[in-house]
C-alpha cells in the first residue's frame, strides 16, 4: 500500500504541532470582568466546562485529561498571574436533557464565575431542535441567576456517519448560535474552528480526530485555543504542551510499593520491558504477556486490541510494527488510533499506555518506512501518550532507548 500522501500530511503535522487556526483578527474579549479577575489575580475564578463525552476525560484523549485541562493551561499563559481552576463536568452519552437534570450538582454547586456549555453531538439522535433549543436557554438563565457567566461552545465537526450526519450536525449548531445571539450569550464557534481546518486539508483535519465523532488531544487543544480567545481577546498557541509526565505513574506505583506489575506489550518490548523495569527497581515482579503481532495486518490488530480493556493489566505497550499494513490510507490511520483507543480504559485512565513509533526499534529506516514512522509519530502525540523518540542518527539500542525513558520517568 502506498501511503505517500497521507505520511506528506503527517510530516507537515508533525513538523508544526498541533494544528493552530490560522491568524485571524482576535474579538474583543467576550467576558471583560471575567478577564479583569484573570488579568489581577486577585481572586480565584472558577471555571465549568459543561458537556457530553467530548468534554469529559476518555478514551479518545488519552483517559487523563481533556479540553478543560487545556482552557487552564491556556488562561493561564494568558494572564500568567491569573488564579484560575478549570472543572470538567462532561459525561458521556449525555444531552441538554440531562444537562439540566444534574446542573445544580454538577456546576451551579461549584459556584463558578464562567461555565462554558458545549452539547449538541447526542442531542441531535435524540432531542428535537425545539427542545435543544429551550434548555440551552434555560441552561444560561440558571447559570446567570447566581452570577454566572455562560459562554456557548458549539461541538467540533465530525466524520459524516449514518448516526451523526454532517447535515443535521449544522443544523444543530446554528440552533447554538441562534440561542447565543438570542440570549446575547458569546458563542465560542468551534465547529467553524474545525471545519476551517477541513477546509485547508481534509487530512489535516482527520489528524484532529480520534474518531469519527471524537476530538483527540490535538484536536482538544483546538479547543481550548478557540475558548480562550473567545474569552480574552487574546489569541493563545498550546503546540509546545507535552504529554503528561511521566508516561506511566501507575506502573511506577505499583513497583515502588512491591506489588506485581502486569504487562501486555507488542514486540521486541514484551523481552525488553521486565529486565528494563528490574534495572531501576531490582525486586520488582513483572508478568508479562506478549501481544502477538507476526503475520497481521493492521485491522487485525486493531480486532485483537478490543480484547485489552478485559485483560486486567497495568501497562499496555503498543508498537505497531512496520510489516503491519492496510488496504488504503483511510484504513491505516483509522486502524492505528482504534488501536490506541482500544488499549486505554473507557473514561480515566485504568492503567498505564504508551505507544512507540517504529524508528525505537530499528535505528535506519527506509524512505517508506519514514512515511509509516511520520503517521506514528503524529497519531501517538496526538492521542497524549507516553512515547520515546529517536532522535536523527541516534544508532543506540532499544534496550538503552528503553532504559533511559524509564531513569527519567523515575526522576
Amino acid at each position: 500500500m502506498s501511503i505517500r500522501s497521507f505520511a506528506c500530511v503527517a510530516l507537515c503535522v508533525l513538523a508544526a504541532g498541533c494544528v493552530t487556526p490560522a491568524k485571524r483578527t482576535a474579538p474583543p474579549p467576550a467576558f471583560p470582568g471575567v478577564v479583569k479577575l484573570l488579568a489581577t489575580g486577585a481572586e480565584p475564578v472558577r471555571v465549568v466546562c459543561f458537556g457530553d463525552s467530548v468534554t469529559g476525560v476518555y478514551y479518545h484523549t488519552g483517559s487523563r485529561r481533556a479540553y478543560a485541562d487545556m482552557l487552564e493551561i491556556a488562561l493561564k499563559r494568558a494572564y500568567p498571574s491569573a488564579n484560575v481552576s478549570v472543572i470538567n463536568a462532561g459525561i458521556s452519552g449525555h444531552t441538554t436533557v440531562n444537562a439540566l437534570a444534574r446542573i445544580d450538582q454538577d456546576v451551579l454547586a461549584h459556584k463558578p464565575q464562567l461555565v462554558t456549555v458545549m452539547f449538541g453531538l447526542n442531542d441531535m439522535t435524540r432531542v428535537p431542535m425545539e427542545e435543544y433549543a429551550n434548555n440551552l436557554s434555560t441552561i444560561i438563565d440558571k447559570c446567570r441567576a447566581v452570577g454566572a457567566e455562560v459562554l456557548l461552545c458549539t461541538p467540533n465537526a465530525v466524520i459524516n456517519t449514518e448516526g451523526r450526519p454532517i447535515a443535521k450536525l449544522e443544523q444543530y449548531v446554528a440552533v447554538m448560535r441562534d440561542v447565543g445571539a438570542k440570549k446575547n450569550a458569546p458563542v465560542a464557534d468551534c465547529y467553524a474552528g474545525f471545519q476551517r481546518v477541513r477546509t485547508n486539508s481534509e487530512s489535516g483535519f482527520g489528524y484532529l480526530m480520534s474518531d469519527e465523532i471524537h476530538p483527540n488531544m490535538d484536536g482538544h487543544k483546538l479547543f481550548a485555543q478557540l475558548m480562550t480567545e473567545t474569552i480574552t481577546g487574546k489569541p493563545v498557541s498550546l503546540d509546545d504542551v507535552e504529554s503528561p509526565f511521566p508516561a506511566i505513574p501507575k506502573t511506577l506505583a505499583l513497583v515502588k510499593e512491591g506489588k506485581p506489575v502486569r504487562v501486555y506489550a507488542m514486540p521486541p518490548y514484551d523481552a525488553l520491558i521486565a529486565p528494563a523495569l528490574r534495572a531501576h527497581f531490582p525486586s520488582a515482579e513483572v508478568a508479562v504477556t506478549p501481544w502477538p503481532v507476526e503475520g497481521k495486518t493492521l485491522p487485525q490488530l486493531e480486532a485483537d486490541s478490543k480484547a485489552v480493556r478485559e485483560m486486567g493489566v497495568d501497562l499496555v505497550i503498543v508498537a505497531i510494527p512496520l510489516e503491519a499494513d492496510a488496504d488504503s490510507p483511510e484504513q491505516y490511520g483509522r486502524s492505528y488510533r482504534w488501536v490506541m483507543n482500544n488499549a486505554l480504559s473507557f473514561s480515566y485512565q485504568e492503567w498505564d499506555v504508551v505507544a512507540f513509533p517504529p524508528s525505537l526499534a530499528k535505528a535506519k529506516l527506509a524512505d517508506e518506512d519514514q512515511e509509516k514512522e511520520a503517521i506514528a509519530r503524529t497519531l501517538i502525540r496526538a492521542q497524549d501518550l507516553g512515547t520515546i523518540t529517536r532522535a536523527k542518527g541516534d544508532k543506540a539500542t532499544p534496550e538503552k532507548l528503553l532504559s533511559q525513558w524509564l531513569r527519567k520517568q523515575t526522576r
